[in-house]
């Protein structure tokens, strides 16, 4: 099961990667073409646009497994082991019930999806907002997992505060413990 997970979001990655090279390739061409030969390619703007948003839903996937989202952890930094854990299981409650309306509302707002054509391209346009499937369900599936290695036990303490560091920080908080003492 691990294996299928980490080839799904290596997968991911790749699709990003594509993406973004997509993106670079269309407006790039595009604006070679208007500047120097006065005419472009209308789809390459649309699908750009388009690129650009599963982009964005995509590397939000990625970013959660990996804990790279942000956040302030000026409080539970302080807590002790119980708060912590009361404080990421609220925290996990929460994206859970987010998530679960991302779902609800692309599938409610599926139909209009459907029949609403993209003006370019003419594609249907859940193609482009059906994304919203497939991250409620990943990120749903990712909120559920920290949840129930949290109420089994199975979650260590230095995963409680969910915040990575960055160096900079780290190094600038030294320096003010090191000048106050």
């Amino acid at each position: 099961m691990q294996a299928i997970v980490r080839y799904f979001f290596k997968l991911l990655e790749i699709l990003i990667v594509v993406f973004v090279v997509a993106m670079v390739v269309m407006v790039f061409g595009n604006v070679v073409l208007r500047y120097g030969f006065n005419s472009g390619i209308s789809i390459s703007d649309e699908m750009s646009r388009y690129c650009f948003i599963w982009l964005t839903y995509v590397g939000a996937m990625v970013a959660m497994r990996e804990g790279g989202h942000l956040g302030v952890d000026s409080l539970i930094k302080h807590l002790g082991l119980r708060g912590k854990k009361v404080c990421l299981f609220m925290s996990e409650c929460l994206m859970l019930m987010c998530n679960g309306l991302f779902f609800l509302g692309t599938y409610k707002m599926h139909d209009l999806q459907v029949t609403s054509i993209s003006p370019v391209v003419g594609i249907s346009m859940i193609w482009i907002y059906g994304i919203g499937y497939v991250v409620g369900i990943v990120m749903g599936i990712i909120n559920l997992r920290v949840i129930y290695r949290l109420l089994m036990g199975t979650i260590t303490e230095s995963e409680l505060l969910q915040v990575v560091e960055t160096e900079g920080l780290a190094d600038a908080e030294k320096q003010l413990k090191e000048a106050k003492a």
